[in-house]
């Protein structure tokens, strides 16, 4: 997992296929046919999402029926019917187009050997964004952030990463015009207009068997960056429990506008229990 292949940059245009097909060196070009194929099979599913959206909208808001749109797409009733039944939810757009990196931090080791390691905890928050991806027709590609990493992968991205981990944990914080972490003692997420602290139940005397956890989803140009930091580590595990089972309802609230919130866990030992928003979300246009 940690010495995966470099990665090839890859932007979809009409001059990819002929690119591909005439690269002379045989790996390179396999690789390369494999990074196209998932960015064509991600804007396809894209693409079917779009179609259903349309048609959705054009039966609300121009009054037609959908025997009408069918006749005016040159497809049959029983397609449109397949349509509306079979495309992705429209919440996928949550977290872009895809594919997605979903990266977690690259901790230095403190044996003799010094050797990198990626915390269990962290390990878990992937695997259940890998998980919440996969339900909605989103492909992942699961990374590692080095501690001295100060950018983000290329397209749609999902950073699991805190301030205290590597750099890109708090240059994306302090690109959030609402929200921001701070460290006093213990850590705090602030808000920056008000000046208000959140602070980690965990970390009260006496403490509780629950966390806090930091969400912001951005859109960068064309794609979507969602950074996930918990003050603990179940925090960060307790947006992706909220996500999993409130995403639809969040999406409704936020649609592809940029914010950030809090989201509150309860824990039973370090298994999330229950999840629930406990500030926001501030939409950054209105901050």
């Amino acid at each position: 997992m940690l010495s995966s292949p470099p990665k090839i940059e890859l932007v979809s245009s009409p001059d990819d296929f002929d690119a591909v097909r005439n690269d002379p060196d045989p790996i390179r070009r396999g690789r390369r046919a494999t990074a196209l194929l998932s960015i064509y099979q991600q804007r396809a599913t894209e693409l079917a999402r779009l179609r259903r959206e349309a048609i959705e909208e054009a039966h609300r808001s121009q009054d037609l029926t959908y025997t009408e749109i069918a006749a005016a797409l040159g497809i049959s009733k029983g397609r449109i019917t397949q349509i509306r039944g079979g495309a992705p939810a429209a919440e996928r757009l949550f977290f872009g187009v895809g594919p997605v990196a979903v990266g977690v931090p690259l901790r230095e080791g403190t044996d003799d050997r010094m050797r990198s390691y990626v915390d269990a905890a962290d390990l878990a928050t992937q695997q259940d964004t890998v998980t919440l991806l996969a339900t909605l027709a989103l492909t992942a590609d699961e990374d590692t952030i080095a501690p001295d990493a100060t950018t983000v992968p290329d397209g749609d991205a999902v950073v699991i990463c805190g301030p205290k981990s590597a750099p890109i944990g708090a240059a994306l914080l302090d690109g959030d015009p609402r929200l921001g972490m701070v460290r006093d003692g213990r850590w705090w997420i602030v808000d920056k207009t008000t000046g208000e602290r959140y602070g980690s139940p965990m970390s009260d005397s006496p403490p509780a068997a629950a966390d806090l956890g930091y969400l912001s989803r951005r859109r960068d140009g064309d794609r979507v960056i969602v950074h996930v930091a918990g003050l603990h580590s179940p925090g960060s595990r307790g947006v992706l429990h909220y996500l999993g089972r409130h995403l639809p309802e969040l999406y409704r609230q936020t649609g592809d506008a940029s914010f950030s919130a809090i989201v509150r866990c309860e824990l039973d030992g370090l298994t999330v229990t229950g999840s629930r928003l406990h500030a926001g979300p501030f939409l950054w246009s209105s901050a």
